[in-house]
């Protein structure tokens, strides 16, 4: 049965393989985007809205887009640092990018929500494991999990699931440059129990199975290779 898929921060490497997949097999997606003009260039064939997690009349205005099977948040706002440096408005974005955004998300579309719907966020490794500079990154990729708990509760029977990365190649480590990406998948590759770095498509299947699987929720899904562990 289709099914009928908001994506909010499409633009990732990750999100770009989420929204071809789900396409792929005959699935109703929209991206959500603040720049609306620049992401329909990189979705075509897709349905662009405009959606700004900073912005809660953005947010609300995507009820009247319809009815949804999923929304899905991969939304992300970096203030990584020491926390002796850290810029307090980095901070709230962050916050606002991860926590308080996806509240709003439930706030306005889960009376738009189908039977059996998901509201699917993303959290991440850094939660698990965390390392000096990450304490923003670790803190709200934690909350996100204690969030689809609350949610899951709150708004049942609707459900809300975490995915949990780890380090995935998708292109976001790209700017590392090649040497010092390698070494870095390499040291990674050798300490995950897995003995690889993820892919894209990893992440994907846990989304499909969070959307697709109506018995999973308030729980974190953990596409790490176990690097939480290591």
């Amino acid at each position: 049965m289709t099914k009928r898929i908001l994506i909010i921060g499409g633009g990732s490497g990750i999100g770009r393989a989420l929204a071809s997949e789900l396409t792929t097999r005959g699935d109703d997606v929209l991206i959500g985007a603040r720049d609306t003009a620049r992401t329909a260039v990189d979705f075509p064939d897709l349905h662009v809205v405009h959606a700004d997690l900073g912005d809660e009349a953005s947010i609300a205005a995507l009820a009247e887009a319809g009815s949804f099977d999923a929304v899905v948040s991969l939304a992300a706002a970096h203030a990584n640092g020491p926390v002796g440096e850290l810029d307090r408005q980095a901070v709230e974005g962050a916050f606002g990018a991860k926590v308080v955004g996806p509240i709003l998300l439930a706030k306005h579309l889960a009376p738009v929500m189908r039977p059996g719907g998901v509201f699917v966020l993303f959290s991440g490794v850094a939660a698990w494991k965390p390392a000096p500079g990450l304490a923003v990154m670790a803190t709200t990729n934690g909350a996100v999990s204690f969030l689809v708990e609350a949610l899951a509760v709150e708004l049942a029977p609707l459900r809300a699931v975490a995915v949990s990365p780890g380090i995935i190649d998708s292109g976001a480590w790209d700017g590392m440059g090649d040497d010092a990406k390698r070494q870095m998948f390499e040291e990674t590759a050798g300490a995950n129990p897995v003995g690889r770095v993820g892919s894209p498509a990893d992440v994907v299947s846990a989304v499909l199975l969070a959307i697709d699987n109506t018995f999973v929720t308030g729980t974190t899904l953990h596409v790490d290779g176990g690097g939480r562990l290591g």
